[in-house]
């Protein structure tokens, strides 16, 4: 086999493996959310929900799944491992954060909050933040669009 032929050896074998891989993804979705009605996290309408069972929680990880996202906004649950923290960031728009499971650090700026279960707090646009986990915990993120520049 010449170089030439080894090398389309070698990027037919990473286009199949990329296939596989993104078939993988797609089954594992499939299988691990069964309350999607599309590959786009968004959950099915017209339907009940328990909202802390929406989303598990994942060792050392921090996961998320989008409950609606519209042009004007979103909702999102969250769950947040022990030790796990999403680093600073400034958000264009306004958010409610609520806790629906343990409790959770929030520092807005530079201002450290400690929500329980059930509280909930709205992070002002542009205003830096920091959410971080102590003890594992679920929040619920609602983010309104609407008012800004965008």
């Amino acid at each position: 086999m010449n170089d030439v032929s080894y090398f389309f050896y070698c990027i037919r074998l990473i286009q199949v493996n990329s296939l596989i891989f993104n078939a993988c993804i797609v089954v594992i979705k499939l299988l691990t959310q069964t309350e999607m009605t599309s590959l786009n996290d968004e959950i099915a309408k017209s339907r009940v929900y328990i909202i802390v069972k929406i989303i598990e929680y994942v060792p050392n990880a921090i996961v998320s799944k989008t409950i609606i996202k519209k042009s004007t906004g979103n909702i999102t649950v969250m769950s947040f491992d022990t030790g796990e923290e999403l680093a600073e960031k400034i958000c264009p728009f306004d958010t409610f954060a609520q806790v629906i499971d343990g409790s959770a650090e929030i520092t807005l700026n530079e201002k450290v909050h400690q929500l329980q279960l059930g509280e909930g707090m709205i992070i002002p646009a542009h205003a830096p933040n920091r959410i971080k986990a102590n003890q594992r915990f679920k929040m619920l993120l609602t983010t309104i669009k609407s008012g800004y520049e965008e």
